[in-house]
Parts: structure tokens; C-alpha cells; sequence
């Protein structure tokens, strides 16, 4: 499972001309799922994203997470985060969950999360989506389950 995370003032997802999730102060959360991906990773990412220290606290310093920056989630699938471009210039989407095997992790996450200590939004499983976001530094971190089975 892959997250890419931006620090945002605001954002919001749009569909079909109609607004679906908004967020003031957050975190714009990206959501891609490979075929191999599972709950546990889904757990293990949404706990290292509620624990993020990327907000300033009075001196500037990134060491407050969501919860404490009083922010929220707008949590959006993306399956072209596991777009593969080392050959050729089309990029290949094997390594992709089918769309029902994501859209199950994707559930999972998004009502793991909602029963978080932050409010969460979100925008639409397998929908054209317009996504609009203010960026706050610009910060962007990216998550990745693979990386915990290399430690």
C-alpha cells in the first residue's frame, strides 16, 4: 500500500461538478493498493499517518501530528500510485489491486480511520475526480507498507 501525503490549508474532491469531501486544515492522503496488500498494512500505514509529526507547533518546528493541529483527512484512491514507467513510456498497472481487491483495503482504511480522532473525507472509489488543495510548506511525504519489511 502506498500513501502519498500533502500538508494542506484546505482541500477538497470533486465529481461530476459536485463537491464529495472537503477539509480545512489536513492532510490530502493519496491511497494506491498492490495485489499483495493487506489489513495489517493498511493498519501499520493509518498509524504512522495519524502519527506524522509534519504541523508546526509555536516555534515553527514540524512536531505536532493531525490530531494535535486540530486537522482532518481527505483520503482519495489512487491507483496510479503503483503505475510502473521503467519500460517504455506507457505505464504499466500490474502490480495494481484488481479494482474490488482495492476498493476493500480502501474501505477498510477510510472506516478505520473514521473511528480516529480526526474527522475524515473522502472522495470516490473508481470515479473522474478533481482534486484542489492549497499545499502548506509545500510538505509531501511518502509512505510505503514495503518499507516495513526492510528494517
Amino acid at each position: 500500500m502506498r500513501l502519498v501525503i500533502q500538508r494542506v490549508r484546505e482541500a477538497s474532491v470533486t465529481v461530476s461538478e459536485s463537491t464529495v469531501g472537503s477539509i480545512g486544515t489536513g492532510l490530502v492522503v493519496l491511497l494506491g493498493v498492490s495485489r499483495s496488500d493487506t489489513a495489517d498494512q493498511a493498519d501499520y500505514l493509518l498509524d504512522k499517518l495519524l502519527g506524522l509529526r509534519i504541523f508546526p507547533d509555536e516555534q515553527g518546528k514540524m512536531n505536532r501530528d493531525v490530531r494535535e493541529a486540530k486537522g482532518a483527512l481527505l483520503i482519495v484512491s489512487q491507483f496510479t500510485l503503483y503505475g510502473d514507467c521503467r519500460k517504455g513510456r506507457r505505464p504499466s498497472f500490474d502490480q495494481a489491486a484488481p479494482p474490488e481487491q482495492a476498493q476493500a483495503l480502501y474501505n477498510y482504511f477510510v472506516e478505520t480511520a473514521k473511528r480516529g480522532p480526526v474527522p475524515v473525507e473522502t472522495g470516490v472509489f473508481q470515479a473522474l475526480m478533481q482534486v484542489q488543495l492549497v499545499n502548506d510548506g509545500p510538505v509531501t511525504i511518502l509512505l510505503d507498507s514495503a518499507d516495513r519489511a526492510r528494517r
